[in-house]
């Protein structure tokens, strides 16, 4: 076991966890920031999503060793619930079962920041790594789209 200092959702933390575990198990397992859903385990879902760093990162494979950067999870999006994405989720009513939405939620929001006006087809692209078992993909890149007019 080793200490390991990390800034998540702006706030300093420490853990004393193995190098190699996986980001997603110190949020939620240590710090118990459970927003953070495991879905497959080996990237390719994105129910894992966060930020690190602003950019879009899969929290399932990253070892905390490798964490450098501040991270930010779905509960640290914002206090209130009044992240552009999330307002645009609610407006749509995204969700079916709801599982993968932080992790589409993150997504988009670091999507946003790069692209802040994008295409349907660019939304698509940018979305497409992001499964739903419920096939709520045409909700979710309307309302990718609605929060980029709410910027």
């Amino acid at each position: 076991m080793a200490l390991f200092k990390l800034t998540v959702n702006g706030k300093e933390r420490q853990v004393d966890v193995e190098a190699d575990t996986p980001l997603l198990w110190v949020l939620r397992d240590s710090l118990h920031l459970v927003g953070t859903k495991y879905g497959c385990g080996v990237a390719q879902c994105g129910a894992c999503t966060v930020h690190m760093n602003g950019a879009a990162v899969r929290s399932c494979i990253l070892p905390v060793s490798a964490v450098k950067s501040p991270i930010t999870t779905i509960e640290g999006l914002s206090e209130n619930g009044d992240h552009p994405v999330q307002q645009a989720w609610d407006e749509v009513d995204v969700p079916q079962c709801g599982y993968c939405q932080a992790g589409q939620m993150m997504t988009a929001a670091a999507f946003l920041k790069t692209n802040p006006k994008p295409t349907l087809e660019e939304v698509a692209s940018a979305m497409h790594g992001n499964l739903c078992r419920c096939g709520a993909y045409h909700r979710i890149r309307e309302a990718v789209l609605v929060a980029s007019k709410k910027k």
